[in-house]
């Protein structure tokens, strides 16, 4: 089985690219599953099952959903290999810009969409800074020349990814995507792989239930800012 993650900020597009990636793939006679992160609520699950995808969701409620993610990433590979796939694709949503959920020598895709602003790959983590691809939706939304600035910074923030255009209501774009896609490793397990960047710091105060604000209330990992005024 080959094992695909892709990440993105919320609402880049990133199942309506997976749905068009898989459509091309299908052709090809691959059985494909889908495993969806996400915090609270996701609707996406049904999307997949409408074009009879296999998946499984998880919510990571109160937890950060990277640690959510490595977490359990490794059941999920051992639920694709019983289920007999030839792809599984992890999709998970980097809500705090932060988040690191690629794993070393395993292709690792990022989802960005032109509505975010000319300086939004900048302000994306490891998530888009260590993907082998970018891709970039909503192209058709903006101007040509918004288009270039956004993919000029993509590459800016991410040299050695391979950034791709995809159109995720018209699919323009997704056969390109489903070649790569195609192209990746075959693995057995996670046991013995990495994550290629370091998940965001835990535990604090305020993670394990505290709600109360003030400095008394505050302990565990905790990063403060300079305030010269203060001192």
């Amino acid at each position: 089985m080959k094992l695909v993650t892709v990440s993105g900020p919320p609402s880049s597009g990133k199942t309506s690219v997976i749905l068009k990636a898989i459509e091309c793939l299908k052709q090809e006679s691959y059985k494909i599953g889908v495993i969806k992160f996400d915090c609270l609520t996701t609707f996406d699950n049904i999307l997949y099952e409408k074009v009879d995808v296999p998946v499984k969701v998880g919510l990571s409620g109160n937890l950060c959903p990277d640690h959510f993610f490595v977490s359990n990433i490794g059941d999920c590979v051992r639920w694709g290999l019983m289920e007999n796939f030839d792809l599984l694709i992890s999709e998970s949503a980097g809500l705090c810009n932060r988040c690191s959920p690629h794993i070393k020598d395993i292709l690792a895709v990022c989802v960005i969409d032109c509505l975010a602003g000319v300086n939004t790959p900048k302000k994306i983590g490891p998530m888009l800074k260590l993907a082998d691809i970018i891709v970039i939706t909503k192209g058709d939304i903006v101007s040509q020349a918004e288009r270039e600035v956004f993919f000029f910074k993509a590459k800016q923030a991410n040299p050695k990814a391979m950034i791709m255009s995809v159109n995720g209501i018209t699919g323009q774009g997704a056969f390109d995507l489903s070649r790569r896609l195609k192209d990746t490793v075959e693995i057995a397990n996670l046991e013995l792989k990495r994550l290629r960047f370091t998940m965001p710091a835990a535990l604090c105060s305020y993670c394990l239930g505290e709600t109360q604000i003030g400095e008394d209330y505050q302990m565990g990992n905790l990063k403060k800012m300079d305030f010269e005024v203060f001192s």
